[in-house]
């Protein structure tokens, strides 16, 4: 027996590599399955039923507060400022007579003269402040329309010259201030042309004896 033989024969036949076990994938439980139902005692059931209510209405109030406290502060705010345009108001409506003699001094004083020259510079001054403050004058002409909203009639006047319900002469300048009417303009209104008799004459009819 060969030595090659030998060695075959006490070696063991080479086996083939077997290939390694793989691990087995963890399966995971569903969420659901780790949660675990937890039984409430009946009693501590009503508590927290109650408690929730408590909570519900808490907040129904607290919602209903903070609105009452949103519409106080929008009426105060009002309220303020309610107060401040009708002071306003007094003081520039308390003004308007002294504008009013302004104008009345001027008519009557001669043009020209120093006096006239100073009157006119405080007219101007004054109507400058009270625009620079909103007030506006309503300026009416004669052949207007009457405007109720505007006018104030204090005579009704027959006239040939001008059409019934039309403006003759203004006899006090009206104003508004911030779109409000303080105070209307006073006007002499027409009735339109006198009625004339049936004879055509326009006098009176004398009655015969």
């Amino acid at each position: 027996m060969t030595p090659e033989s030998k060695q075959t024969e006490s070696d063991p036949a080479p086996t083939e590599p077997t290939a390694a076990a793989e691990p087995k994938p963890e399966t995971k439980e569903p969420a659901h399955a780790k949660h675990k139902t937890v039984k409430v005692p009946e009693q501590e059931l009503k508590e927290l039923k109650v408690k929730a209510a408590q909570a519900d209405e808490n907040w129904d109030k607290f919602l209903r507060a903070a609105a009452e406290l949103d519409n106080y502060r929008k009426r105060v705010a009002r309220d303020k400022e309610e107060l401040a345009r009708y002071t306003f108001e007094r003081v520039v409506t308390a003004l308007l007579p002294v504008l009013d003699n302004l104008d009345r001094a001027l008519d009557h004083s001669p043009a020209g003269t120093p006096l006239h020259d100073g009157l006119l510079q405080v007219q101007k001054q004054f109507q400058r402040a009270l625009g620079e403050l909103g007030l506006v004058e309503i300026i009416t002409k004669p052949g207007d329309a009457f405007d109720p909203n505007l006018h104030e009639a204090v005579s009704h006047v027959e006239s040939a010259d001008h059409p019934e319900s039309t403006v003759i002469e203004q006899l006090q300048s009206g104003y508004k201030l911030a779109e409000r009417l303080l105070r209307p303009a006073r006007v002499a209104v027409s009735k339109g042309p006198a009625q004339q008799n049936p004879g055509g004459t326009g006098v009176p009819a004398c009655e015969s004896e």
